[in-house]
């Protein structure tokens, strides 16, 4: 714990559904969920609209579907949108100093003290104003709010506290104040299996862990865990802010609104996830030895398979090729429920590889253990329109997604500089309508 308040943790608010209530016009101010849409799809975010009735982050999208009104909207996502905006958010954190800390695509943790800034309360104060009044008119409406204080963790809750929307200053003295009368839940690491044991003790607030030996949080949860709640307890968490994280592995996966059986549906499915894994190591600049197959089966039952190469490969035809190998060594009685895709040993020195004439052959790997796949038959393409997808159509412009199914698409033309548009239905493979990528909000 430092001797000033220097630790800025910026989260910024329902960020997917403020995204897409900007981009979408006919959204502001309505409840919007993003996430999974099928029957087990889960809830990335929703908007605060949303959350009055009931809909939260992790909740599957049938439950926030009983939950939520007629008219909410239920969108699949566009990462591409959320991530060109997060990049903006995180140039104006890399002006206030060297040392940003990115958690997720939005929320990050700031060193102020490297950065030179005033930490008086006043000061504060006017700073962290000033970055949520940027922040805003930067990305054309998205909200963030801002915990400043001595330590990581006091950061993170004090931008919890007032949200949305929200800034906390906790200067130092007044940690054990803030700390004390919150739910241990508002601890991190105090997930529902720590705090029913917790709650089993009678412990339920911060103030009660302050309360407890070292000795019994030990004997209840284990020597790490324990000695970890005991010191934040205490505001004791000396973690600097840490600019660069060691990335160990890229992933993708997918959840099914009906189990998959048949062969070629699961090897295209391997190929989509193959594209979307390679697509996010090359924009790194990285690529992987090791290939890792995640399927769980229709019971819940979660098999996974692995394989690592002589060097590092990122290219979408050798993952799609092992990953598919892999799949032949599982038991796909029964169907499966989710696939994953995983590639990790990562490395960014690719200079051994940089004249190598292909990639890493498929016949490098021990065919005992991968044996030969024959290539599926060819599928007739047929376009997926997942709500909230941006779509642009030779005659009517830009615009999204509204619906899809029975060989239709229908499209809402707006977008975040325009006033809510027109409704149009459309055959689902009308040659005028094309996938488009985010539009531009400044």
């Amino acid at each position: 714990m430092r001797a000033e308040a220097s630790v800025l943790h910026l989260d910024l608010d329902a960020f997917f559904a403020a995204v897409e209530q900007r981009d979408k016009p006919s959204l502001r101010g309505k409840p919007v969920v993003v996430g999974g849409t099928g029957g087990r799809g889960v809830v990335a975010t929703a908007s605060y609209e949303a959350r009055a009735y009931g809909a939260r982050s992790a909740m599957s999208s049938v439950e926030a579907r009983r939950r939520c009104p007629p008219g909410t909207a239920f969108l699949g996502g566009r990462f591409n949108a959320y991530a060109i905006t997060s990049r903006v958010v995180m140039d104006i954190l890399g002006e206030l100093s060297p040392l940003v800390e990115p958690v997720s695509v939005d929320e990050a943790y700031v060193d102020l003290a490297a950065g030179g800034h005033a930490t008086d309360f006043d000061a504060l104060t006017g700073l962290a104003r000033d970055l949520k009044h940027r922040i805003f008119t930067a990305t054309g409406g998205v909200r963030g709010s801002v915990g400043i204080a001595s330590s990581k963790t006091l950061a993170k809750i004090g931008s919890e506290l007032d949200k949305p929307d929200g800034l906390r200053i906790v200067p130092p003295g007044s940690e054990l104040d803030v700390l004390h009368p919150l739910p241990v839940r508002a601890l991190p690491g105090v997930g529902p299996v720590t705090g029913d044991r917790l709650a089993a003790v009678d412990v339920r607030t911060v103030g009660d862990l302050y309360a407890q030996p070292l000795t019994d949080l030990i004997a209840l949860l284990g020597q790490a865990h324990g000695d970890q709640l005991y010191r934040l307890a205490r505001a004791q968490d000396p973690r600097p802010v840490v600019p660069e994280r060691e990335v160990k592995s890229v992933s993708a996966e997918r959840t099914y609104s009906t189990d998959l059986t048949d062969l070629p549906t699961l090897e295209r499915e391997i190929g989509v996830l193959a594209q979307r894994v390679v697509t996010r190591l090359r924009a790194d600049g990285t690529a992987g030895r090791t290939v890792t197959l995640k399927f769980r089966r229709y019971d819940f039952t979660t098999l996974t398979r692995s394989t690592t190469l002589p060097r590092p490969v990122d290219d979408a035809r050798t993952v799609t090729d092992l990953a598919r190998r892999l799949l032949m060594g599982i038991d796909r009685t029964g169907g499966v429920r989710l696939l994953g895709l995983g590639v990790s040993g990562l490395v960014t020195d690719l200079q051994g590889d940089l004249f190598a004439a292909d990639p890493v052959p498929v016949t490098d790997v021990e065919e005992s253990v991968l044996p030969p796949v024959a290539d599926p038959a060819p599928v007739p393409t047929v376009p997926v329109w997942q709500p909230g997808q941006d779509v642009e159509h030779t005659g009517m412009g830009r615009g999204w997604v509204w619906g899809s199914g029975l060989n239709r698409v229908t499209v809402r033309f707006e977008g975040p500089l325009t006033g809510p548009g027109p409704v149009r239905t459309f055959a689902a493979d009308d040659p005028d309508l094309a996938p488009a990528d985010p539009p531009d909000w400044r």
